[in-house]
Order: structure tokens, then C-alpha cells, then sequence
């Protein structure tokens, strides 16, 4: 697929897909005439990136960890500086904080929406609640 249906797959802008490339996240083939060519697996390849990019990961991190996405995995990091592993360790850690205060909020509205659910089948006619006039 070209960049365009990439783009349009995945809710990225071009611009933003070709920024990847630039920071050796993805990397298209290319037709002999230039064009950027992508397979099927870049769809999921571009929403991983755009998950971890929101969790507040830097691309530079991302970069080192995409390996770690794919599958079949074949993981091997002759790279991989003590530095490196505190970083990613940080960086793991920092997201379950996240994920936890994620799911107390989910949980909360949750149990907000419950109640409001309960109260309003308690009042007559289903009205939200408010007082009838005398």
C-alpha cells in the first residue's frame, strides 16, 4: 500500500508517517519509481508506535523496543548498555504507575455511572431526578 492508504488505515497524517521513517521506525520499501510502499503489518506497526508515543514514550526508546513487538520474536540487543536497560526499566515502570491510575479512573466512572444508572431507574418516569411542581 502507498502512504496514503497507510495514512488513512492507521488515522496518521503522511507527514507524521514519514517523520517515523526519519527516526528509523518504520521503513518502507520503495517502488523503482520512488514511491513508498508498505505492507499489511505496518497498520499495526504505526498504532504500536502511536500507543507508545502517547504512553509518553521518546521515539528514541521506541526505536530500541519495536524488536521486541514483533513476532515471531527474535530478540537480540548487542546494544543494549547497562544505561539503556535502567532507561527502558524506568520507562516500564513509569507506564504500570500510569496504567494503575488509569484503572482506578476507568474503575470510578465506572461505579459513577452505576450509581447514576440506579437512581435514575428509582425515579418515576425516568426523569433525571429533578423535583415535580406543586
Amino acid at each position: 500500500m502507498r502512504i496514503g492508504e497507510l495514512s488513512r488505515l492507521t488515522g496518521a497524517s503522511r507527514r507524521l508517517l514519514r517523520y517515523y521513517e526519519e527516526q528509523g521506525l518504520i521503513v518502507p520499501d520503495r517502488r523503482a519509481n520512488g514511491y513508498r510502499e508498505y505492507d499489511d503489518r505496518y497498520v499495526d506497526r504505526v498504532n504500536q508506535i502511536r500507543g507508545l508515543l502517547d504512553a509518553g514514550l521518546p521515539t528514541r526508546i521506541i526505536k530500541q523496543i519495536l524488536p521486541c513487538l514483533d513476532k515471531p520474536r527474535s530478540i537480540h540487543f548487542p546494544d543494549a548498555t547497562p544505561e539503556m536497560l535502567a532507561l527502558l526499566t524506568a520507562e516500564r515502570d513509569r507506564l504500570t504507575e500510569r496504567i494503575d491510575v488509569l484503572i482506578r479512573n476507568r474503575d470510578a466512572m465506572s461505579e459513577y455511572l452505576t450509581e447514576v444508572a440506579g437512581c435514575r431507574a428509582l425515579t418515576p418516569g425516568g426523569s433525571h431526578g429533578t423535583p415535580n411542581s406543586v
